[in-house]
């Protein structure tokens, strides 16, 4: 994983993050990061130059960059080489140390497919959102550690904006709505049983009916689909398998359509820090092609990989 030299980057900025949500949430508790200590700052990952013109012949799908973020709280970026795999590395950010979850959310449809910025979790469960390239925080909410799964699906609640599935320490699952701002509604439960999963991702449609889908990987290994219904208050329908030995992998990841192919697609590290590609069929009997390795080692330097 080379690091990127010489790339034009956007300005990092982002500073005060954790100290602004703490001070609009003074009575939940201490922030993660102290006021005057270096803060957390974020920045997009640069589109490549020839993208525009690939996604111009497909459908656009969100495809959103990958980000990693390691245990010193370093951000880096890649997206696609439209050749099957990934670019070298940006540096796109520093300061994370004071979260535990981070995820990227498009809160505006674009022809791009890209993201706008991310949601994050501070150590005391503030959960706020903050826009690339920016230094103002929104608040989203607080007591969020109850929560041990966050996942940005993309919009599948019917509306524009991208939404957030949140799971409980019981298995409940909860769905909360966008209002395209960073901010979101009140929670609606939408299941239970989920603690089953270890493992639950996506970020667009797998199935070819222009609704966002996820895929959910049981402690046996078997992996799942849910089929989105555009409903909020019954986003799935029924579960389908679609593949077995799955517990290979340590973390299951969809940024989207990251071939830039027009189809979502699926990442994942395996223990020895390999990162696969599946890609997206549009199938819904069988969504993803054969796996192809991408990433040969160190993938799993990365704390936080979305």
């Amino acid at each position: 994983m080379a690091e990127t030299a010489g790339r034009n980057h956007k300005r990092t900025a982002a500073r005060a993050a954790a100290a602004a949500l703490t001070a609009a949430l003074v009575a939940t508790g201490t922030s993660a990061v102290a006021a005057d200590s270096p803060q957390p700052s974020i920045s997009a990952a640069q589109q490549q130059p020839s993208a525009a013109a690939a996604k111009a012949a497909a459908a656009v799908a969100s495809n959103f960059a990958l980000f990693g973020v390691n245990s010193a709280g370093t951000a880096y970026a890649y997206r696609s080489n439209l050749k099957g795999g990934l670019t070298a590395r940006s540096l796109n950010g520093s300061g994370w140390t004071g979260v535990n979850a981070m995820l990227q959310v498009a809160n505006v449809p674009k022809s791009s497919g890209d993201s706008d910025g991310i949601w994050f979790r501070e150590n005391n469960g503030n959960f706020g959102y903050l826009k690339f390239d920016t230094d103002k925080p929104v608040q989203a909410g607080y007591g969020w550690d109850i929560y041990n799964k966050l996942v940005s699906p993309g919009n599948i609640g019917g509306a524009a904006a991208g939404d957030i599935l949140a799971r409980d320490k019981k298995g409940d699952l909860y769905v909360y709505l966008g209002y395209g701002t960073g901010k979101v509604t009140g929670r609606i439960k939408v299941g239970y049983g989920w603690d089953i999963y270890s493992e639950i991702a996506g970020n667009g449609d797998l199935t070819g009916d222009g609704k966002n889908d996820v895929v959910a990987r049981d402690k046996s290994g078997v992996l799942w689909l849910y089929k989105g219904t555009g409903n909020q208050k019954a986003p799935f329908a029924k579960r389908t398998k679609i593949g077995s030995g799955w517990n290979q992998y340590n973390r299951l990841v969809s940024t989207g359509d990251i071939t830039e192919d027009g189809r979502t697609d699926l990442l994942a590290r395996n223990a020895a820090g390999e990162l696969y590609l599946y890609r997206g069929t549009g199938n819904a009997a069988a969504p993803y092609a054969a796996k192809v390795k991408i990433g040969t080692s160190g993938w799993n330097s990365y704390k936080f990989l979305f």
